[in-house]
């Protein structure tokens, strides 16, 4: 993963309440999935551990959708 520069920001809008655009704001850096990274980030985790992680994710996904179709 390259190391790139985080851009978000949020400005303001006329007579906006700081905790409105601070919702914004907070928003936005969801959306990027910054706080995401940072906790991966945070400790290593082995390739092996993080395939097995994501093996079991998409089997979660398929799982739900199988059920979503056989509900249908």
């Amino acid at each position: 993963m390259s190391k790139s520069p985080i851009n978000v920001e949020t400005y303001p809008r006329r007579n906006e309440a700081i905790e409105k655009a601070l919702r914004r704001f907070t928003k936005k850096v969801k959306k990027e999935g910054i706080l995401d990274k940072a906790r991966e980030k945070m400790y290593y985790e082995k390739s092996s551990d993080k395939k097995r992680r994501l093996a079991k994710k998409r089997k979660a996904v398929l799982r739900r959708l199988k059920q979503k179709e056989a509900a249908n």
